[in-house]
């Protein structure tokens, strides 16, 4: 599929846009990165999105690891070498996307740097994604807007005058078409730091549609996100949790991600539209459960209706206890039985 910017952004009908996250995954294995787009296009995702740099032009060679890269890397290997080692070779990246193509799923990739957005727009890319970690990288934030192209935009680590910042970048280079990324930037997040209710905030403070960037366990999060209005949801994915790499044992499964496909749409579909109206489903207990105006006595012929020749009872088929007032004081066309449903023909 095609993104479509002003279809995801704007119309609460369209289905929210789903992106398996395989990032850095593919471990430099271009057969291990097709067998995950294949799998994230049969669990469903829209989209599957890499990771474009360097590690020369990413980290110096002092970086030291966060914490879970600690825990599921080598201590042998420092931060740059695990950057090495994770890299995307070029050549890579035709063959994805012409797998993607057949799949009928968007390729996407975050680039790091002006170089690897150079490198992204000559392979003619439809669609960016700016990482947390960039949001204040301005330099890059520029270049990416200058494409014109529609940018999701992650807010991890950020505060609102970051964001404002970001933002007011795209907004000099004409580019509006910015989805801001509501992300916790830990690998897994805890369920107390999701905060997601600031996905709202993020909406209107600045105007721009919103989606979610999951990094907990389990699909909870993202499916409240959508109560919240996220147009699109990510989700780190791998074919296999144990293989080596700093991200695959907080990505989801394949049977994790179509979980989460699936609670993502059972969501949408519960939220349904702002219209408040009877449901289909719901008519036939309404004509039963609700109630009607009937005699709570028998009533002769040419009788003036009184107030207490009037109680209600069911089924609610007929004249509604509303207008009890205009049945007052007329005058009945014929005998009417005791709990006889009221209609205005009974009236002259």
């Amino acid at each position: 599929m095609n993104f479509d910017f002003k279809s995801i952004s704007s119309n609460r009908s369209a289905p929210v846009y789903l992106i398996a996250e395989v990032g850095v995954n593919h471990n430099g294995n271009l057969g291990l990165a097709k067998s995950m787009v294949r799998s994230a296009a049969e669990c469903g995702a829209h989209a599957v999105k890499f990771q474009t740099f360097t590690a020369e032009g990413l980290v110096t060679r002092g970086t030291p690891k966060v914490e879970y890269q600690k825990s599921t890397t080598s201590d042998q290997e420092s931060h740059y070498e695990m950057i090495k080692n994770l890299e995307m070779p070029e050549s890579f990246y035709p063959e994805l996307i012409e797998l993607c193509n057949e799949l009928k799923v968007d390729f996407l990739s975050t680039p790091y740097d002006v170089q690897s957005v150079d490198f992204l727009e000559s392979l003619n890319v439809g669609l960016y994604k700016a990482a947390s970690a960039d949001l204040v990288d301005h330099i890059l934030l520029e270049r990416i807007a200058k494409t014109l192209k529609p940018t999701i935009l992650s807010t991890g680590m950020a505060t609102l005058g970051e964001i404002e910042e970001a933002l007011e970048i795209f907004h000099k280079q004409g580019n509006e078409q910015v989805i801001l990324l509501h992300c916790v930037s830990n690998y897994p997040c805890s369920i107390s730091s999701l905060n997601l209710l600031s996905m709202q905030t993020l909406s209107h403070a600045f105007g721009f549609p919103v989606g979610y960037s999951d990094h907990s366990e389990g699909s909870l999060a993202a499916s409240i996100s959508v109560a919240l209005g996220a147009v699109l949801v990510e989700k780190h994915f791998t074919t296999d949790k144990t293989l080596a790499g700093p991200d695959q044992a907080a990505s989801s499964s394949p049977e994790e991600f179509r979980e989460l496909v699936s609670q993502v749409r059972l969501a949408q579909s519960a939220l349904g539209s702002p219209v408040k109206a009877c449901q289909e489903e719901e008519r036939q207990m309404s004509f039963v459960s609700r109630k009607s105006l009937v005699t709570s006595r028998e009533l002769s012929a040419d009788s003036i209706i009184q107030r207490e020749d009037l109680t209600v009872k069911r089924p609610g088929t007929g004249l509604r206890s509303k207008v009890m007032s205009e049945v007052i004081g007329r005058r009945v066309r014929r005998d009417l039985p005791v709990n006889h449903l009221l209609d205005w023909g009974d009236f002259q």
